[in-house]
């Protein structure tokens, strides 16, 4: 059966300052109403039930991640002590999922994308599963078609047209496009992204992943050997009223590794599905003029504002606070109630410097 883990546990630093500690990224409304997190739950809806859902985030959010989504129980839960980036949780999640389901196949999701068209993304998703489950066990991986050199992406080189397969899944090949995999490539500096797209068989890197559990597992064991050592002890302990000191005593002295380094980049047998649907990492404020839209000066507002002569700016404000803009162009307001950025938005990296000086100088509550 297929299984959903869901990466809830970054922290989306240059989404401060409404980001905090306490409510990262995914906790926010910024491609519509919805928290994120809420969004890609809703967005898994009639294609994966909530008990087989599952969430992989830091111990702190468990509460505020347990009030957003009420309908995943608890033990759901991936739980993680510290950070320790991708491939333990997953590996973790697995080990957990093939504990209910032998068979199981999991889609990893990060908590932070916008996608528009569901419909689409349930076609793809669902040729995923049949192209991971049994006999072909395959990792399959989403690209998205890049619209211009990006350095800030991974890259998946593609290679031939898989095969058409037979049987029930042939007629949704006849709508989505699967390559074979060449190899992953890294975040390239702008004159090697301008290269990739001239090549014209590269994608950009999703961050979202299908296999079953079994061959993820497998993989780790072939490639991370000490990583998975700590899981499987993790794993065992689930139940017992030891579970918490294990946990916390093994997963800390887990590797920190990414399950890009960890598997794919040594991966052989890995398919790409190119993305059929519209697709946003928002990953950093920029992306609300993406998501949300811009009026006719190019400003994109949420939030109460009055402006004159504004243009190509952003403005996001709480709580029913006007914020008043003059002569502005190409700025970004972030209105909270305890702190305020106001900035050039080409200089918009600099957001990630500025928390780190906050917790150098101090202003702990800030973050």
């Amino acid at each position: 059966m297929l299984h959903a883990l869901i990466m809830a546990g970054g922290s989306g630093t240059r989404f401060w300052p409404a980001s905090r500690r306490d409510l990262p990224k995914q906790l926010l409304a910024l491609s519509d109403d919805r928290t994120m997190l809420r969004g890609t739950v809703d967005r898994i809806a009639g294609l994966i039930p909530t008990e087989r859902t599952w969430l992989a985030v830091g111990t702190r959010l468990v509460p505020a991640i347990q009030a957003e989504l009420p309908e995943i129980a608890a033990s759901n839960y991936v739980a993680e002590p510290c950070q320790r980036n991708t491939a333990p949780a997953i590996g973790l999640a697995a080990l957990r999922m093939l504990a209910d389901d032998r068979d199981a196949v999991m889609i990893v999701l990060p908590s932070d994308h916008a996608i528009r068209d569901t419909s689409a993304f349930h076609r793809a998703v669902s040729l995923a599963d049949k192209l991971a489950a049994k006999p072909r066990n395959q990792i399959v991986t989403f690209g998205i078609r890049p619209t211009y050199p990006s350095e800030g992406f991974g890259y998946i080189e593609y290679g031939e047209t898989i095969s058409p397969p037979q049987g029930a899944f042939k007629a949704l090949t006849a709508e989505l496009d699967a390559y074979q995999v060449i190899r992953f490539r890294e975040k390239p500096k702008l004159e090697q992204a301008q290269e990739f797209i001239a090549a014209g068989n590269f994608f950009w890197n999703s961050g979202m992943f299908v296999w079953r559990a079994d061959v993820i597992v497998d993989a780790l064991r072939a490639h991370q050997p000490e990583l998975l050592k700590h899981l499987e002890l993790i794993a065992t302990a689930y139940g017992s009223s030891e579970y918490d000191a294990v946990l916390d005593r093994e997963f800390r002295a887990a590797p920190n590794i990414s399950i890009d380094y960890a598997v794919m980049e040594h991966a052989k047998s890995v398919v790409v599905i190119e993305a059929p649907f519209d697709w946003d990492d928002a990953g950093s404020w920029q992306a609300l003029a993406r998501l949300r839209g811009s009026d006719e000066n190019g400003n994109t507002i949420v939030g109460p504002h009055l402006g004159l002569n504004t243009s190509d700016t952003i403005v996001r404000t709480e709580d029913g606070h006007l914020v008043v803009t003059l002569g502005l162009k190409n700025c970004l307001i972030v209105h909270t109630p305890d702190a305020t950025l106001v900035a050039d938005k080409a200089d918009e990296e600099a957001i990630r410097k500025v928390v780190k000086l906050l917790e150098e100088r101090g202003y702990e509550g800030l973050l």
